[in-house]
């Protein structure tokens, strides 16, 4: 009767064993997973293990958030570096008074909120990346045609390469609006057209019946300026005639300064004119004195008008100097296009020596040079700082080109049926390259021409008629006046150091009240005796 009692104790004993093994492995490989383990209590309930494997993930998760929050802060600081204006923070406890005490501190506080809410919209909203294209080993990017690019993007971008083919109408004059929906045709012929490229839609077109020599958009897509074998005229976007610039006569180059509302314009007789749009008068005008001229631009740094002449010379105009700021020496012979990039540190020319000179503007010397097969007569650089220079029915782009010397361009475009080309332009915010030629107006894709971001309040491509009324009020009221145009645009509010003599003068004057006043109280005194 004994052997069988201890048959089934030996058996409860292993069973036990059994379970007691089953549940630790089980344990086990739940704190290995991650989740939480439970145990059976005396009474068969499952415990749940809370100081198991969730403990452990979320002080993982919280670990995982607080590095998360190191890097972006680290990120955030690098990128503040960029904006600062003043550097490090200069110490205040030296200082004595405390007005200029508590008013240096202010300064400083806002310096650093302005710069790290730069960086902050440049983390947070500037997130597009720029596209560019890249070539596999043994490859050049030049060697791609446009018809390789076509195939390999998407179909919106497909759609943004077309050829308008209009033989027989002259040689075309190209703009873009500011925010680059709107292009702008001149023909060689009288023929004047706007349209909505991106979406095919022409907007109006007019035949002046004159000769065209240059086009240009006004502060908005409403009006633009279109300079004819006589005069210069102004048109709205349908294409009706609105004024007739009669002061602006034999003009060959039109540019527009957006930030102060001024339309320049130069031609055969050399003389430069500047004349608002705002009230219809002339600012200021001056004879160059140098002939004949066929390049202009300005800069978007200072708004500083660059002029290309014939003797090889560059001159730097403002409207509130009747000489030039600056000329320099650039080419031998004739200058025939000249592009600044959109920081305003580089200048490029091109002149019939065939060369393309890289021009420092901070320091007024040549940076490198490049060599064209012909005279390049159109040059323009992109948002990003890409070259494109155009001779002959050919036009290369080159990249990176300003600050270091390239060895080969980036693209290369030959027109198949020998176009003569006859302006370049890139569009605002869009990889996009327009050429008028003599043949029409061909769009050619360029990856990593345009700049992806782009800030609402100062051009928006998606823009609302509301939109555009706000905005042409908000650029009226923040209009500079011409007395604002000068090489260094910061030195406005600056106050300048008085001149040593000046100091000697106003001290040796003080000097002299002080002893007449003084001797006029002793006079005054003596006479009360």
């Amino acid at each position: 009767g004994n052997m069988p009692r201890r048959s089934r104790a030996d058996a409860d004993a292993a069973l036990d064993d059994a379970l007691a093994s089953l549940t630790a492995s089980t344990a086990a490989i739940e704190r290995a997973s991650g989740l939480p383990s439970t145990t059976t209590n005396g009474n068969g309930v499952d415990d749940v293990d809370v100081g198991g494997g969730a403990t452990k993930k979320r002080a993982a998760a919280q670990l995982t958030a607080k590095a998360r929050e190191r890097a972006i802060e680290r990120d955030m600081r690098e990128r503040t570096k960029k904006y600062k204006v003043s550097g490090d923070r200069v110490p205040t406890k030296g200082i004595a008074d405390k007005k200029t005490k508590a008013a240096l501190k202010e300064t400083q506080n806002l310096a650093e909120e302005a710069a790290r809410a730069a960086a902050t919209r440049e983390k947070w909203m500037a997130i597009d990346e720029p596209g560019v294209l890249e070539a596999d080993e043994g490859e050049k990017t030049f060697q791609f045609q446009q018809r390789d690019i076509v195939k390999n993007v998407d179909l919106n971008a497909a759609k943004k390469v077309f050829d308008l083919d209009v033989p027989n109408t002259g040689s075309y004059y190209v703009d873009y609006s500011h925010n680059g929906r709107e292009l702008l045709l001149g023909s060689s012929e009288g023929a004047l057209s706007m349209m909505e490229w991106n979406r095919h839609r022409m907007l109006g077109e007019t035949d002046v019946k004159e000769r065209i020599k240059c086009v240009t958009f006004l502060h908005n897509e409403q009006f633009y300026a279109a300079a004819q074998d006589r005069y210069t005229y102004i048109y709205d976007k349908r294409g009706l005639e609105v004024h007739c610039l009669e002061d602006h006569a034999h003009v060959n180059k039109l540019t527009f300064l957006p930030r102060h509302f001024l339309l320049a314009s130069i031609g055969t007789q050399g003389i430069l004119r500047y004349q608002d749009t705002t009230y219809g008068k002339i600012v200021a005008q001056f004879r160059t004195k140098l002939g004949e001229c066929d390049a202009m631009t300005h800069s978007n740094y200072n708004a500083v008008v660059h002029c290309g002449h014939k003797n090889g010379t560059v001159t730097l105009w403002s409207p509130n100097q009747g000489s030039p700021l600056v000329k320099m020496l650039t080419h031998r012979g004739c200058v025939k296009g000249i592009a600044i990039d959109r920081s305003g540190k580089y200048m490029v020319t091109s002149g019939v020596d065939a060369q393309v000179k890289v021009w420092d503007l901070r320091m007024y010397k040549p940076v490198h040079a490049y060599y064209s097969a012909q005279p390049a007569s159109n040059i323009e650089i992109s948002q990003r700082g890409m070259l494109a220079i155009g001779w002959g029915s050919t036009v290369q782009v080159w990249k990176d080109a300003l600050a270091t010397k390239q060895n080969s361009p980036y693209m290369r475009h030959q027109f198949a049926l020998g176009q003569k080309i006859n302006s370049i332009k890139f569009c605002p915010y869009e990889d996009i390259m327009g050429v008028g030629h003599s043949r029409g107006f061909t769009s050619l894709l360029v990856p990593g021409a345009g700049e992806p971001n782009f800030d609402t309040f100062v051009s928006n491509p998606f823009e609302t008629k509301g939109q555009r009324r706000e905005n042409e009020v908000a650029k009226l009221l923040d209009k500079l006046p011409s007395e604002t145009i000068q090489l260094d645009p910061d030195a406005i509010g600056k106050l300048r150091a008085v001149p040593k003599e000046v100091q000697a003068e106003r001290r040796q004057a003080a000097i002299t009240a002080e002893l007449s006043s003084r001797k006029a109280q002793r006079e005054k005194n003596e006479e009360k005796t």
